[in-house]
């Protein structure tokens, strides 16, 4: 330890004296190798960056600075005591700028190998003779290359053997030994730079001698038991042997044998055996079973010898271990009262060879009925026909043509009343169902349960307990599951439970419905099965957002709604808006749609489009009624005037009553006599002479289908062609009342019978006399219309 701390230090002093030229920064010794436990003393050259101060870490901690001091101002020292890390990384800093100058790698080694072993041994493990063999190992963590070199020393031989090797195992061979002798062992570790030796270890070669493995294992079968024997190589010499019994199962699997098979509750297949061929008995084998067997053997105080070779060894048909699982399932009774029975068990592998055939005997369960059906059926199933009544079921299995076992079941009655199970609950995950249920309230012996995917091929076992799992269905799809309570050799009704998913799949599809608004929107769903277990869904999600920007918001609720409303959307903008469900096992599936929401608000078009209707509507209304109106006004026909009393107002002067010619009947007076209210001038008008006279200053009545109007016309005035109206029948004139107001000419109209004929010309030619032309020159005479028989 001492010499390494010397040499690093005089590289130390030799790297100081370098001078000044030397202004590099770097950690020696480089990479050093030292042995475990010892002291090392490393040196830091800062020549590079002047003289700053620097600090130490190892494997990236700092260390203590009161392990190091500085000679000088480029170079520091650090002193580490009993360094035991296998490696390490060292590096030096600077204190200033936490800059990495040099640094370096130490290793240790072990300082001696340790934990020294030996075994004596043959070289050929299956031969008893032979030469033996001393296998040491030991214990030396070295990184490079190191020669060991292994001495053995016999002692009552005086003899010393050696062995040389680069591991950390070595043998010696070609050894002749007693047995009773003992050997001094010691590893010696050996590098360019340093040798290291171990402690020396002594053994008793009789308690490292190693056992061969025993020999002509054979298995025999009978009666369900097996008798496994073998051949020791080492008779002479007590000891003990173990065996290791496995099964074989389909697919090449194995699993270790139960303790009551081998017939030892302290150590599996475990037995002390001091004779020179050692055996085992094996009991409560399973029939048709293949069993592998391999024994070990130890010489007392020794060491297990290796595993014996493998033997394999179909075990035989045990009548007492023939579990025919006889199940049946029952169909509802046809029109011909008939039912159909599915009588099913487990076949005889056919591993156990050997030819079985199988008969079913059917008969009814009444002890005064005997005889009964035989009926030949195949290796698992057999379909036999009965009717309304109870029956018994006999299955019989025959090997070479003597009976191997007899196993019946019971057909209960049509309408039978009978037991069953309640309130079966059931849980599926990963193509495993458990069932459970309720028991009734009678005891009874078990349950079956039988299961099918298909209706054609079943499953069935038998529990003592009211839960019971299934496992190895198929992946995703439903199954109808029956539990059935047995009552010694009879059976209870069977309750059902269908579509019963192994497992399930992603939730069913989703169909989005968008009913955009203005700024809001209703979404529905509808989901749509396309799978036969499709995940239950626990909830609904429905995300939405703008198609260009803004945040995502989603709404949850249950698995029962499914429709939400949308609210506080920006008009005439695209949203998406999807629809997750998610099912309880986790798997969410999800669905989406895109809508956009409309410009303008739909209540205030709809109140716009009925008010603009309205509108519409009053107008056309009204539009219509003036219309009528008009041609109302149009249409009324013009009164005839010679049914009216009407009369020329005079001057004031003229009280007198004014001739007019008679209108229509020539055979009446020519004159008419009109009393005006007042007179129109102090004049006199001139008597009319004839109704036949043209002159300029007569009146002109003429009529229209529109109106009529009386003018007058002068000497300056042309006349105008009489309109030849229709007369009205029944319209006649009456004296003018003089207890009329001044401001209507007219005191009285009535509706008299008349019998002027429809062709009379209706106008009258009133002659004026000339002093009076100036004065009536124009006179216009507005008649109020009469009604009367105006539909003619």
């Amino acid at each position: 330890m001492y010499t390494f701390q010397l040499l690093f230090i005089l590289a130390g002093i030799s790297s100081i004296r370098a001078g000044p030229n030397s202004n590099t920064c770097s950690v020696y010794p480089k990479d050093p190798y030292i042995k475990a436990g010892e002291n090392i003393t490393l040196t830091c050259q800062s020549s590079c960056v002047g003289t700053s101060k620097i600090y130490w870490k190892l494997n990236n901690d700092r260390i203590d600075d009161s392990l190091s001091s500085m000679l000088n101002r480029t170079h520091t020292v650090l002193s580490l005591r009993n360094f035991t890390h296998p490696r390490a990384t060292l590096q030096c800093y600077t204190a200033v700028t936490q800059q990495v100058i040099g640094g370096t790698i130490i290793e240790t080694y072990s300082a001696k190998p340790r934990n020294i072993s030996c075994v004596q041994h043959r070289l050929n493990q299956e031969e008893s003779g032979g030469l033996d063999s001393l296998t040491c190992t030991w214990e030396h963590h070295m990184n490079p290359p190191v020669n060991y070199t292994v001495k053995g020393v016999f002692h009552k031989q005086k003899e010393t053997v050696r062995c040389h090797s680069k591991k950390t195992t070595c043998t010696f061979t070609q050894l002749v030994t007693l047995r009773d002798d003992n050997i001094t062992v010691t590893v010696t570790a050996t590098t360019h730079h340093w040798n290291v030796s171990s402690e020396p270890r002594t053994f008793v070669l009789h308690d490292i001698s190693k056992s061969l493995p025993p020999k002509g294992l054979e298995v025999t079968d009978s009666a369900g038991l097996l008798s496994v024997k073998w051949r020791r190589l080492s008779p002479l010499e007590p000891g003990r042997c173990e065996v290791k019994c496995r099964k074989v199962l389909a697919g090449g699997e194995t699993v270790e044998c139960d303790h009551s098979e081998t017939g030892n509750n302290t150590r599996p297949y475990c037995l002390l055996n001091d004779e020179a061929n050692g055996s085992i008995m094996i009991n409560n084998v399973d029939s048709c079973i293949t069993y592998s067997f391999s024994v070990r053997c130890v010489l007392e105080k020794a060491i297990w010898s290796d595993w014996s070779k493998e033997i394999l060894h179909v075990t035989k048909l045990n009548k007492n271990h023939v579990n025919l699982r006889l199940w049946r399932k029952v169909s509802e009774p046809g029109e011909n009262g008939l039912r159909k029975v599915r009588v099913m068990w487990m076949g005889i592998p056919k591993d156990c060879g050997g030819t079985f055939t199988y008969d079913i005997k059917q008969t009814p369960d009444s002890e005064h009925m005997t005889g009964g059906n035989y009926t030949f059926c195949g290796n698992t199933t057999c379909d036999v026909v009965v009717n309304q009544d109870a029956h018994r079921i006999n299955l019989t299995v025959f090997q070479n043509k003597d009976v191997l076992v007899v196993k019946s079941l019971y057909v209960p009655a049509v309408g039978e009343s009978l037991p069953q199970v309640t309130n079966i609950q059931t849980l599926s995950d990963d193509n495993v169902i458990k069932v459970s249920w309720m028991a009734p309230m009678q005891p009874v012996s078990g349950y079956k349960i039988d299961w099918t995917q298909d209706g054609s091929q079943y499953h069935w076992k038998e529990s003592e307990y009211t839960n019971v799992t299934l496992s190895g269905l198929q992946e995703k799809k439903p199954y109808n599951i029956t539990v059935t309570p047995l009552f010694g050799d009879k059976t209870g009704q069977g309750t059902q439970v269908l579509h019963v998913c192994s497992s399930f799949g992603d939730p069913d599809s989703i169909a989005i419905t968008v009913v955009p608004g203005h700024r809001q929107a209703f979404v529905s769903w509808n989901t749509t099965s396309q799978k036969e277990c499709s995940g239950a869904v626990q909830s609904y999600t429905v995300n939405y957002y703008k198609a260009q920007d803004g945040p995502h918001l989603n709404v949850t609720v249950d698995s029962k709604t499914r429709n939400v409303s949308l609210k506080d959307l920006s008009p005439d903008t695209q949203y998406t808006v999807s629809v997750d469900a998610r099912a309880l096992t986790g798997i969410t599936t999800s669905s989406d749609e895109k809508f956009t929401t409309k410009k303008f608000d739909p209540g205030l078009v709809t109140a716009l489009s009925i008010a603009g209707s309205v509108i519409i509507f009053l107008v056309l209304f009204l539009g219509l009624c003036f219309a009528i109106q008009w041609k109302k006004f149009q249409e009324k026909p013009v009164p005839n005037p010679a049914l009216s009393s009407v009369g020329v107002w005079a001057s004031q002067s003229q009280q007198k009553g004014i001739c007019f010619q008679p209108f229509r009947n020539p055979s009446e007076s020519h004159c008419d006599t009109v009393y005006p209210e007042k007179a129109q001038s102090t004049s006199t008008p001139s008597p009319v002479i004839g109704y036949d006279t043209h002159t300029a200053s007569e009146y002109i009545v003429d009529y229209a289908n529109s109106g009529m109007t009386l003018d007058l016309y002068t000497e300056d005035e042309s006349p105008v062609e009489p309109a030849k109206t229709p007369p009205s029948p029944g319209e006649s004139t009456a004296l003018i009342s003089s207890e009329s107001s001044t401001a209507n000419p007219y005191r009285s109209q009535s509706s008299v019978e008349s019998s002027v004929p429809e062709t009379a010309k209706l106008s009258k030619h009133v002659p004026v006399k000339q002093q009076e032309r100036a004065l009536l020159k124009t006179i216009y005479v507005t008649l109020d219309m009469i009604e009367q028989d105006h539909n003619r």
